[in-house]
C-alpha cells in the first residue's frame, strides 16, 4: 500500500519547535496549498490549510531556516489521528508527517538560504545533489549554504 503526498505551499505561521519528554525535536506548521482549478461561482482558487508535522532534524532544519510567507515544498505521509478535547468530545485531524522539506523559493535578501532541502534518511556527509528535487540537498549544512551567483546562465 503507499501513503505518499507532496505539498507546495507557503508557510501560515513561524514553525513551532518542541520537544517530547525524551527530547526528540518536533516541529508543526501549516501550508496554504492553492487547488488548481478555480470555483465555478466566484471564479477564485480555494485554498487548503494544511497541517504539517516534522521530527527530528527535519523539525530543527525547518524551524531554523522557514518562516511565515516561504515557499515550501513537503514530501510525507498522510496521518489521521484521533483525540479527545477539552470537553470531552471525541475529534479527528489530519495532518501530513514530513520525511523531506525543500525551500520552494529562492531567497534575494543575502541570507544565503538560496534552493535546498533536508530529508529525514539522509546520510551523515551532506553532498548536493543534482538530481534531488528543487534542488535539494540530502543533508543539512548547517549555516554552510553554497552562494549561487546570478549571472543569468542556467548551472545546468
Amino acid at each position: 500500500m503507499l501513503n505518499r503526498i507532496i505539498l507546495m505551499g507557503r508557510l501560515t505561521r513561524d514553525p513551532e519547535l518542541r520537544h517530547t519528554q525524551t527530547g526528540t525535536p518536533v516541529a508543526s506548521f501549516s501550508l496554504a496549498v492553492d487547488r488548481d482549478f478555480k470555483d465555478r461561482n466566484t471564479g477564485e482558487k480555494t485554498t487548503d490549510f494544511i497541517d504539517i508535522v516534522a521530527w527530528r532534524s527535519t523539525a530543527e532544519f525547518v524551524s531554523k531556516y522557514f518562516t511565515k510567507g516561504r515557499m515550501a515544498v513537503v514530501e510525507g505521509r498522510l496521518q489521521l489521528r484521533d483525540w479527545t478535547d477539552r470537553d470531552g468530545n471525541k475529534r479527528r485531524s489530519a495532518e501530513v508527517v514530513a520525511d523531506n522539506v525543500y525551500f520552494g523559493d529562492s531567497r534575494r535578501d543575502g541570507d544565503g538560504a538560496g534552493y535546498g532541502g533536508y530529508q529525514q534518511s539522509a546520510p551523515a556527509a551532506p553532498a548536493p545533489s543534482s538530481t534531488a528535487p528543487m534542488g535539494g540537498y540530502g543533508a543539512p549544512m548547517g549555516d554552510q549554504f553554497a552562494e549561487l551567483s546570478d549571472d543569468g546562465e542556467l548551472p545546468f
